[in-house]
């Protein structure tokens, strides 16, 4: 293990912590973020993708190349931002909600393996995305 892998690993488990804290494991929480009835967690949320931009820009100071924007992003994020709506969490905060005692969070964990390997599937035979690479 190299020093950028603890160091990533160091700010992933900090970050894991502030959002857990914050209740991004919690379904009502995140409903009324998605319903726009609180904008605390969305603040949040944006506050975390910024802290986490900060950390990633700290970790890596190369000079940035120029930024293309791989094909399948902007899918990807609707497909992402819909899902994450409807289960009440992300990839990630599935597995919190189930540390948790929440069990129905195993559909939304279910529902993450289906949705990889019908991506899988699809993109070998119809899409034929690269999906080694963001292009950045």
């Amino acid at each position: 293990m190299n020093a950028t892998t603890i160091k990533v690993a160091c700010l992933g488990l900090f970050f894991g912590f502030c959002v857990s804290m914050v209740g991004f494991g919690d379904f009502g929480e995140l409903n009324a973020m998605f319903t726009f009835q609180d904008l605390r967690m969305l603040g949040a949320f944006a506050g975390g993708v910024g802290v986490a931009a900060v950390g990633f820009a700290l970790l890596d100071r190369t000079r940035p190349s120029r930024i293309r924007i791989h094909k399948g992003v902007v899918p990807g994020a609707v497909l992402f931002g819909t899902g994450w709506a409807v289960s009440g969490g992300c990839p990630a905060i599935p597995l919190v909600q189930v540390g948790a005692g929440y069990l129905p969070a195993l559909v939304t964990l279910a529902g993450v393996a289906a949705g990889m390997l019908a991506y899988r599937r699809l993109n070998a035979r119809y899409l034929h995305i690269d999906a080694g690479s963001c292009g950045i």
